[in-house]
């Protein structure tokens, strides 16, 4: 084994062998990051919201150029409110009750104030909320009142104000960080409330409050005021029925939703990944071939001296032995350096992602170890065997 070991090391080419461990390692890296970016970044995509099921379709009316010289208005009436709930494609249906009144707002995180303003407050029928009917009730008399928040408004915080302020990011467990009072004036009355925000939701642009809280306060500070609804919330048996896209094109409606914009956005991802990954797998399949063609001109300059050792009693085996190493240790290396690399990176992205989405969880770096594994095997048995395969023609060439 010695022997053989001075052998190989009497013709090492270190620029072939320095190319190799570099191509290998970026194609490695190239196809971990993107394996391990997929994995971290789908989450965002498919998740479902923690309020609303998947199945709950929020319904408005188009309105443009056309709809807008013709008179048509945003609003329901409640003739067509009566014609959607018939539709038989619906199982349950309300609408969005809104203020009557104004609302300011002030919102504060760990006693700095960040957003003061007035803002929209919205309602739905408490059966179309998934959130514990403990913490989704009021009543008459109570200074708190429980609030669900746009995701974006979160989303704004931490990526923009949290970031320029040194303060912490906000996140669906430091809910109780936020700090919201609702100031509402009207007929001749000016109160103070309290918002316990219990949770986010990415299918709201407004903020939503319990039915009871928006039907009391519109009759307490606005009781001659009554406005028709401008979106319909809807359950229905499958979101894909073709017959609730014709219906809705027929009456000029369109469900306010993203999840056909999440759909396609994940299929892109998916291509991008997979065009990425492909690119990595051909650089490393590259380095791969260099490697060979490294070891090929190694074992040839030394056929001569493998062949005198294989006939003085060595076997093929330990003679592939040295080579085989070799070859290993670098994938080994090239492996090694590729995860340090990526744990860095995705420490840097991981930072990004979960200020934009707090609600994401951390995961793990597993798929890309488990991919990096399953490379350097596979690498490695192709190394074994091709080496071994050569080194077995010189043994044949001896006899």
């Amino acid at each position: 084994m010695n022997l053989v070991w001075k052998l190989l090391r009497q013709h090492i080419s270190v620029p072939q062998f320095v190319g190799f461990f570099f191509a290998n390692l970026f194609g490695m890296l190239i196809v971990l990051l993107g394996f391990q970016f997929y994995n971290d970044v789908i989450p965002v995509f498919t998740a479902e919201d923690s309020f609303m099921k998947s199945d709950f379709l929020i319904l408005n009316k188009k309105i443009g150029t056309a709809s807008t010289i013709s008179g048509r208005t945003n609003t329901f009436s409640n003739s067509e409110i009566d014609e959607v709930g018939e539709q038989p494609f619906v199982k349950k249906m309300g609408k969005f009750t809104s203020t009557e009144y104004k609302v300011n707002a002030n919102m504060g995180i760990n006693g700095t104030n960040v957003l003061n303003s007035e803002i929209p407050i919205e309602s739905v029928p408490d059966d179309f909320v998934e959130a514990p009917s403990q913490d989704w009730k009021w009543k008459e008399g109570d200074q708190k009142v429980p609030i669900i928040l746009p995701r974006a408004y979160i989303t704004m915080y931490n990526f923009g104000f949290a970031q320029s302020h040194s303060l912490p990011k906000i996140s669906e467990g430091l809910m109780g960080m936020i700090d919201f009072k609702m100031f509402i004036q009207g007929n001749g009355y000016n109160e103070e409330f309290d918002g316990k925000v219990i949770g986010f939701s990415s299918r709201l642009n407004t903020i939503l409050v319990p039915q009871a809280f928006m039907d009391w306060s519109n009759n307490h500070f606005a009781p001659e005021n009554h406005s028709n609804p401008t979106r319909l919330i809807m359950e229905v048996g499958n979101p894909a029925d073709e017959h609730i896209t014709k219906y809705l094109d027929k009456k000029g409606y369109e469900v306010e939703d993203d999840k056909l914009n999440a759909e396609k956005t994940t299929y892109f991802l998916k291509l991008m990944v997979s065009m990425v990954m492909i690119v990595g797998l051909i650089i490393s399949i590259l380095s791969f071939y260099i490697l060979m063609l490294s070891i090929y001109l190694l074992v040839q300059k030394n056929s001569s001296k493998l062949e005198n050792l294989l006939l003085i009693g060595y076997s093929p085996g330990n003679v592939a032995r040295p080579y085989q190493f070799l070859t290993i240790g670098l994938n080994v290396l090239v492996l090694l350096i590729a995860l340090i690399i990526l744990f860095f990176v995705r420490a840097y992205y991981m930072d990004i992602i979960e200020t934009l989405f707090p609600q994401i969880e951390d995961g793990n770096m597993l798929p890309a170890l488990t991919v990096g594994l399953i490379l350097f095997i596979l690498v490695s048995v192709l190394n074994i065997i091709v080496i071994r395969r050569k080194i077995m023609r010189i043994w044949y060439r001896k006899d």
